[in-house]
């Protein structure tokens, strides 16, 4: 990459004028911290979008049958909670005093695990698949939860990756969750981390003034660094998108107008 008067004088450039990799070795002057911050999303990202999906379609799926009793009632009860909210401190108090999830892996995974957009998305679509095959199994002597996972799921593999990949994104962007209710370093969301370094470096750029620690800042890369954290961050996440990719777009259209 460029080095730092190169990004400020020269504007930004495909190839650099002068190959540097300070940028990376100041985000990787720990490299523990990094690891640990990337375990932790990862893990968290892997099993809350699993677990969401699964848990969402499962929601979904009774939603679409005219005979369930209550349904419009649930229905309501959901999109309820789309309109209002408790809001964050009813929530922090919840989730800290009650359910006790501070400073564990599962304050990323069980608040966030239903969303209600989801749930309607997967409704729409599965609205939309052939009632008749799943008569045929029911007079074959198939139950519900068979017919689910073994026709309902295959069938909606569009609707499925594309909400997964949503979620996915979501969680692996998050830093307002390790900010509210995360208090070990070994616990740390990767969004976090590398925001913390950024504000470190700016709160050091700013008192650069001082000439007790001008010495230090004077070498620090800001927007190498930006550009270097840029990459670290999305390189999974880009990674992941090529294995949706084909269902994406499929997946984006439902609910669109039908010609």
């Amino acid at each position: 990459m460029t080095d730092e008067k190169t990004l400020l004088y020269s504007g930004y450039q495909v190839i650099p004028s002068n190959f540097s990799l300070e940028a990376y070795k100041y985000v990787f002057k720990n490299p523990t911290t990094i690891i640990d911050a990337y375990k932790v999303t990862f893990a968290f990202s892997v099993i809350g979008t699993a677990l969401s999906v699964l848990l969402m379609a499962m929601l979904a799926y009774p939603l679409t049958k005219k005979e369930l009793k209550g349904r419009n009632f649930v229905s309501f009860l959901l999109f309820f909670t789309m309109l209002f909210s408790g809001g964050l401190v009813p929530s922090y108090i919840l989730i800290t005093r009650y359910l006790h999830l501070g400073d564990t892996i599962w304050v990323y995974i069980l608040p966030s695990m239903i969303s209600v957009w989801y749930t309607f998305m997967m409704r729409t679509f599965f609205n939309d698949l052939p009632k008749e095959i799943f008569e045929s199994a029911l007079v074959d002597g198939a139950g519900e939860f068979r017919i689910f996972f073994r026709m309902v799921i295959p069938l909606s593999k569009p609707v499925i990756a594309a909400v997964a990949l949503f979620i996915f994104l979501g969680k692996w962007n998050d830093w307002f969750t390790s900010l509210l209710y995360i208090n070990d370093p070994k616990l740390v969301s990767l969004q976090y981390l590398l925001q913390k370094i950024m504000n470190d470096i700016k709160l050091l750029s700013e008192n650069s003034g001082n000439m007790s620690i001008q010495k230090d800042t004077s070498s620090i890369p800001t927007e190498s660094v930006r550009m270097a954290m840029a990459i670290v961050v999305a390189g999974p996440a880009l990674l992941v998108f090529p294995f949706f990719q084909k269902y994406f777009v499929k997946g984006l259209t439902i609910g669109s107008v039908k010609g």
